[in-house]
């Protein structure tokens, strides 16, 4: 099966459709993985996973500075924050 044909099978159940798309630049003109960690602990995040996601967002599972569980997609060239979820 093609990945045109999977793409499409998928965005009929709605699992394409949840890709978070943070940014189009390539990877050279990303902000340091360690340096940008480091930032959201200084800024009061505690993270309890890190990674790169298929939509190139930079995303975590923690707590943000309020003690609250979150999940957030990063735009990795800027460090904006692309999408919330409380958990």
């Amino acid at each position: 099966m093609s990945a045109a044909a999977v793409a499409m099978m998928l965005s009929g159940c709605g699992v394409a459709d949840k890709v978070t798309v943070c940014t189009t630049a390539p990877q050279s003109e990303w902000m340091d993985k360690e340096a940008f960690k480091e930032n959201l602990l200084n800024s009061g995040y505690q993270i309890n996973e890190f990674k790169v996601t298929e939509g190139s967002c930079y995303e975590i599972y923690g707590k943000d500075a309020n003690d609250d569980k979150v999940e957030i997609y990063f735009n990795p060239v800027d460090g904006s924050i692309v999408k919330k979820e409380a958990h």
